[in-house]
């Protein structure tokens, strides 16, 4: 959800972190398909409860998987797990491993309004179904309405799952499908809860219904929060098919159940899978998305994940693998000012969801909770740690960080305090992110905390108040990079440049489960049929929903193609030509912040040309990556070897985006130059006669970039034509990255490609 509250909240139950039990710990077994013993015939579940009984006369399978990997989830000791990985045909027992979710102007601000008519409608857009693996769905959510749909696609496999107040009922031919998955968490954590929480695919936390509503909810007039935002509300494909697949529950997402859901939606046949998660970084064999993103890619399925809310710090993403769409988030041209005014006279600008009472009309005392409090973190604003008698009536000043921004407020309302000033640290810098706050707040960024902390510290009698000021549109510069997005390079392959794009994330409104408020607080009683929230968790769905526009008007398509697509049209600068801004810093953004620019929808549906993948160049990825054949085939499912008589180089894969790194021991000799070469192929899929000459860029004169050939002619549609880039590496220069781009053009269409060398 919002980085504001779930994460916080999963972050208190230990929930980055592996989850062991005393005696047993829950594995994922890998097992060869292609060796199993012939005693068995073609009865692999045999086979599995075989190798699973000869280590362990008690343990029982969680699940069994066939498409997303080749075995099963179990129970075992520590003791038991290395006997069963000593086995026959048994290629990685793995530890399960628990993930954290990722926590409407979106379509005009994309420009979905004024090109509406170019995208399929009733037919193609009808039949894409976009799989959605989360905390479930709140089915009764307007943005769920089926008027003037369709038939559900005679493809679809799927199922309407019940459970706890949720009956087959609750589905129709917008929300088609929805199950659950919680074996796997209650293998580890025992039965869930039914009084916190409905075991069945009904969402209790609201991240579930705001992230499948934003990838195809349905149009909905006069949606808001609270009042803000007014306006309709939609999905990124607002015809297309919605399935949802809860595997997150209060105590986390389990990769037994993640596997599972991703196995179901395989073969439940759905064409895009959106998960907005994350559970840190592996190598891809060990990673269970990537295995399971895998499978699904090579039935067609796009699968967008996204980036993380780690950042800006470096080396901070996730869902890291090349067959995988990796979203970074940016900011919207919407914003909810409230702006805190000083006694001293000063006015600073803020931002707020609040509604409700107002602030007497008058200056009111103003505390910082660092000076009303016995504890030493008292300026957070942890819960118990005010002083009633210092904070009643008075507004109070909290710092940001460890627990949620609306808890904060809570804490001040509980402890007699009017409002809330809630100061940005250096962590966060000047991001902005509204909340609807339980009491009147506003939150500003790290300069103006600054000032406004010496004021209210230094003054004898320090006052202030609070003025809301509803929606504002048209803010500039928009889109910036949002400082809590993850940000590259990559830590598993550096020669893959990630995150791949950009997509609204802040501030995004969408539908809310009706389970809980707004905040999610305990003590918030508020229920709201939209709510607004920020994180990649948002923008993530965004992509999904792109996607599944572009598969609407290119069924052909790849998800490869479809994802370069969406990159190679992306944007990086605004209309003044500046690159776009990244919030931490500033400054320009890189790369390494916004991948290939921020999407553009209208652009990508009309691309010129495309980098296509296929799964046999991803397995050949994995070779240049010198896996061994056991870890490829975890990846891959395939009995496959590498040809030793082959060359094999990451700097191959045909990806849409370029990453170069430069040997270190050539980065000092004065003089010296290193020259790597990367080849890469784009497929003809604009007009059959075309002709795109190359340019390219480069922001140091410490990396020359240059094509051969510089102009590819096509004769007719899918035709492909190869070319290769030399990038020759000069001395290391003092920030050790240089950015560049690569463009081809008919003079209709932009093909282009950024560039990231580093030392």
């Amino acid at each position: 959800m919002d980085i504001n509250i779930i994460t916080f909240l999963f972050l208190l139950m230990g929930f980055c972190c592996l989850s062991f039990a005393a005696d047993k710990n829950t594995y994922i077994v890998h097992m060869a398909r292609h060796h199993i013993p012939a005693t068995f015939g073609d009865d692999h579940i045999d086979w599995f409860q075989s190798s699973l009984k000869s280590v362990s006369e008690t343990a029982e399978t969680i699940y069994t998987y066939q498409h997303v990997i080749h075995g099963f989830s179990t129970r075992l000791t520590v003791q038991e797990a290395e006997s069963l990985e000593n086995l026959p045909g048994i290629l990685s027992v793995l530890p399960e491993l628990k993930y954290e979710l990722h926590t409407t102007r979106t379509p005009e601000f994309l420009g979905l309004d004024q090109y509406d008519n170019l995208f399929p409608q009733a037919n193609g857009q009808g039949d894409v179904i976009i799989g959605i693996l989360d905390t479930g769905v709140w089915p009764e959510s307007k943005s769920f309405d089926d008027t003037g749909m369709g038939p559900v696609p005679s493809a679809w496999n799927g199922a309407c799952e019940t459970g706890t107040n949720f009956t087959a009922s609750s589905c129709n031919r917008k929300l088609i499908g929805a199950r659950f998955f919680a074996n796997g968490y209650e293998a580890t954590l025992g039965p869930i809860d039914q009084s916190k929480e409905n075991r069945s695919p009904r969402d209790d936390d609201g991240h579930g219904t705001h992230t499948s509503t934003t990838t195809g909810g349905s149009v909905v007039s006069g949606a808001n929060l609270l009042g803000y935002a007014t306006g309709s509300a939609r999905g990124m494909a607002p015809r297309a098919r919605v399935a949802v697949y809860k595997v997150c529950w209060v105590g986390g997402c389990f990769s037994s159940d993640i596997l599972a859901a991703m196995e179901k939606a395989i073969t439940d046949n759905v064409n895009v899978l959106s998960l907005s998660l994350g559970g840190g970084t592996a190598d891809y064999y060990r990673d269970s998305v990537a295995i399971g993103a895998f499978a699904a890619m090579e039935k067609g399925i796009l699968v967008s994940c996204s980036a993380g809310n780690a950042g800006p710090t470096s080396y901070s993403l996730s869902n890291l693998s090349p067959w995988i769409t990796t979203v970074g988030a940016g900011t919207l041209d919407r914003d909810f000012p409230a702006y805190v005014s000083l006694g001293n006279g000063k006015n600073y600008s803020g931002v707020s969801l609040y509604r409700g009472p107002s602030l007497p009309n008058k200056m009111l005392p103003f505390v910082y909770a660092g000076n009303a409090s016995n504890s030493t973190s008292g300026a957070l604003c942890m819960p118990g740690t005010l002083i009633p008698e210092m904070v009643k009536g008075k507004i109070v000043l909290c710092d940001r960080g460890v627990n949620a921004r609306v808890q904060k407020g809570s804490v001040v309302k509980e402890a007699g305090g009017a409002g809330m000033v809630l100061t940005n640290t250096a962590a966060n810098g000047e991001e902005l992110v509204a909340d609807a706050h339980l009491l009147p707040a506003s939150t500003v960024g790290q300069k103006s905390g600054d000032e406004i902390r010496k004021y209210v510290i230094s003054d004898s009698n320090p006052t202030a108040t609070i003025l809301f000021e509803g929606t504002k549109l048209g803010i500039q510069p928009s889109p910036v990079v949002a400082s809590f997005s993850s940000r590259g390079p990559n830590t598993i392959t550096p020669e893959i440049l990630k995150p791949d794009m950009l997509a609204p994330g802040v501030n995004i409104l969408a539908g809310w489960t009706g389970a809980v408020g707004p905040t999610g607080l305990a003590d918030d009683s508020r229920r709201v049929e939209f709510n607004i929230i920020s994180g990649t968790s948002m923008s993530c769905p965004h992509v999904s929903g792109l996607a599944a526009l572009l598969k609407a008007a290119h069924p052909d398509w790849s998800p490869a193609a479809i994802k370069s697509a969406l990159m190679t049209t992306a944007y990086t600068a605004y209309k003044n030509g500046k690159i776009i801004q990244d919030l931490a810093t500033g400054k320009p953004s890189t790369p390494f912040d916004h991948g290939a620019g921020h999407v553009d929808p209208v652009s990508a549906l009309n691309p010129g040309l495309v980098y296509d993948i296929t799964a046999d160049d991803y397995s050949d990825f994995l070779c240049a990556l010198n896996y061994t054949a056991a870890q490829i085939q975890l990846v891959t499912k395939r009995n496959t070897t590498c040809d030793s008589s082959k060359t094999y180089r990451v700097g191959d894969l045909n990806y849409p985006s370029f990453a170069v790194v430069v040997p270190s021991d050539s980065s000092h000799k004065s003089g010296s130059t290193t020259v790597v070469k990367h080849t890469r192929t784009l497929t003809n899929v604009g007009p059959a006669s075309s002709t795109y000459k190359v340019s390219t860029s480069s922001d140091s004169n410490s990396v020359q970039i240059s094509v051969v050939p510089e102009t590819l002619t096509f004769s007719q549609v899918n035709e492909k034509k190869s070319f290769t880039v030399t990038f020759t590496a000069g001395q290391m220069p003092v920030s050790s990255n240089v950015f560049g781009r690569i463009e081809w053009s008919d003079g209709k269409h932009i093909v282009g490609s950024p560039v990231a060398v580093s030392w």
